[in-house]
């Protein structure tokens, strides 16, 4: 049996569909870490963390935001199941922006409650990758 040449990506929320499409590459943040999948991969159930994500389709490049889901790796498919996701040209820069200050005003003071600043903590981690995610989208489209 052939290798298959191409990936087809479904990347869905409760909401929305993210994606759908044919692509040669992807990388997804999984729990262990940052991996890729190539066409051909090894059949593989994966937990998602949250961060970037990203996908090659011929020389175009697409990043999107994902907070925590799974991903289900089959050699010719790629389902992502995904709480949260967000496509890099859709989030908002100014408020992804003004979430992350929000969280970080909040971790300087040192009278927050424990739980506060850990659900802050998480707040900003997730504002990080979200302007990591469309920042890196909007330098690729500049050059």
């Amino acid at each position: 049996m052939a290798l298959p040449t191409h990936i087809r990506l479904e990347f869905v929320t409760p909401e929305r569909a993210i994606a759908h499409d044919e692509v040669d590459e992807l990388q997804l943040p999984g729990e262990e870490g940052a991996f890729g999948v190539l066409p051909g991969h090894a059949p593989l159930l994966a937990a998602l963390r949250t961060g970037e994500m990203w996908y090659r389709k011929g020389g175009d490049v697409h990043y999107a935001f994902i907070d925590g889901g799974f991903a289900e790796v089959l050699p010719d498919r790629v389902s992502i199941m995904a709480q949260v996701a967000e496509r890099a040209e859709d989030i908002d820069l100014q408020r992804a922006e003004a979430a992350k200050l929000r969280a970080e005003n909040r971790l300087s003071r040192p009278t927050a409650a424990d739980a506060d600043a850990e659900r802050t903590r998480i707040a900003m981690l997730r504002a990080i990758a979200r302007l990591s995610v469309a920042q890196r989208s909007r330098q690729r489209h500049h050059h």
